[in-house]
């Protein structure tokens, strides 16, 4: 099943794909009992946006207002983030990396009222609530049951929001969304001096959406993708949360750095977007467990041998190298740093297709992506980021006589 949806904003493509992938998996994820996983459907997040940003409107009185979400990765993040922006109002995703200094001062440039946060943060954002120096008044922990202490319970708020709709609030829900307006605040790393604020709107976000859905031609909502990278980063966001969503694929969680092949294997991931770092780290791992092994040299014949092969015919011939990462996996996407091409070339010639992107903040984010259809899939061309999304335009400023800078 992999239906084209056009859509206008965000709020669309949620409502649209309700009725479409409704029953599907949204989210896997681990309980406390190993090897048991809770699963929640596409209907029950949207269901959960909607009471969540009808408490936020109707009860927090934020329409309009300006709302930071901090914390790990994890589902509850991604439906606060929806909740401000499907009919709330902006929303301003925060890097939960940021020293503490750091924190206040971006809170206090981006004026938000009200914080989504995980437990850690709590301490901090208890202070600038009471000392005065920001704006923000409501604290909204995501690990709280009860309201306590002046914090809102995440749980709670939907549990109320619930009532109001059943009650016929349509306060959110029938929240018009102005495509073109500022929905979204991101700050970007401040190399040179402050972090950088950058402003996307919801047109900006479908298109980018719809374009990797042209693109990323083989993904379907058959698909189950893991979420490592920082969620506030847009690359993670668009390219992973949003998309799945939009999709209709099923998101798990990983639980770090070190369990990323593990997570892949355990959840059967299909596909991931990530850093070279991590690519990198795995693929030397695969071949220093090969050299233990005394299969290096072989393997590395074989790879000679059907360099010329179709990916699928590689597929099969390495089959024991794709069941590291779970025997699943249809693509990995690497973006936000250059991939070294002997990298790149690696893994292709073991047959998994891991292909290269770029993209920056202010294009919500994705630019380009390296991957080919059928059979044009020999003519991917290693260490480059392929060809510009449909709706992209490019131009190369300073280039030289061979057109690089």
């Amino acid at each position: 099943m992999n239906k084209k949806i056009e859509m206008t904003d965000l709020k669309d493509m949620l409502n649209k794909t309700k009725s479409i992938y409704g029953d599907r998996p949204a989210y896997r994820l681990k309980t406390e009992k190993l090897g048991v996983f809770k699963e929640i459907n596409h209907k029950e997040v949207r269901e959960m946006i909607d009471c969540l940003g009808t408490a936020l409107v109707s009860l927090l009185n934020l329409k309009g207002k300006r709302i930071g979400v901090i914390g790990e990765n994890r589902y509850e993040w991604e439906i606060a983030y929806l909740s401000v922006v499907c009919g709330t109002g902006i929303v301003v995703p925060l890097d939960k990396a940021l020293p503490e200094n750091e924190l206040e001062n971006l809170i206090r440039r981006s004026e938000i009222d009200a914080i989504f946060y995980t437990e850690k943060y709590e301490p901090v954002l208890k202070r600038l609530a009471k000392d005065g120096t920001t704006k923000l008044k409501h604290l909204i922990s995501m690990d709280l049951k009860e309201h306590n202490d002046g914090i809102y319970s995440f749980t709670e708020l939907i549990q109320k929001g619930k009532r109001l709709l059943d009650d016929g609030d349509i306060a959110f829900k029938e929240a018009e969304i102005d495509p073109e307006a500022m929905s979204v605040i991101l700050f970007t790393s401040g190399t040179t001096s402050d972090a950088k604020a950058v402003m996307l709107c919801h047109r900006n976000l479908s298109a980018n959406l719809q374009d990797m859905d042209a693109v990323l031609y083989n993904i379907t909502c058959e698909d189950r993708m893991l979420s490592f990278l920082p969620i506030h980063h847009v690359f993670e966001c668009s390219a992973g949360f949003l998309l799945s969503l939009y999709k209709g694929m099923c998101t798990s969680f990983a639980d770090g750095p070190r369990h990323i092949v593990e997570n892949m294997r355990e959840f059967g991931i299909t596909f991931m977007v990530c850093v070279p770092a991590i690519y990198e780290i795995i693929y030397n791992s695969i071949l220093k467990n090969l050299e233990k092994a005394g299969k290096l040299d072989a393997i590395m014949k074989l790879v000679k041998e059907h360099e010329n092969d179709t990916m699928e015919k590689k597929a099969e011939i390495f089959k024991d190298i794709h069941k590291v990462f779970g025997g699943q996996v249809k693509l990995l996407v690497s973006g936000a740093a250059g991939l070294d091409p002997k990298v790149e070339e690696g893994y292709r010639n073991f047959g998994i297709n891991l292909v290269q992107g770029y993209g920056l903040t202010e294009s919500s984010p994705v630019v380009c992506v390296n991957i080919f259809e059928g059979k044009d899939e020999n003519n991917h061309v290693f260490g480059t980021i392929g060809r510009a999304l449909p709706q992209v335009e490019i131009r190369i400023e300073g280039k030289d006589e061979e057109g690089v800078r």
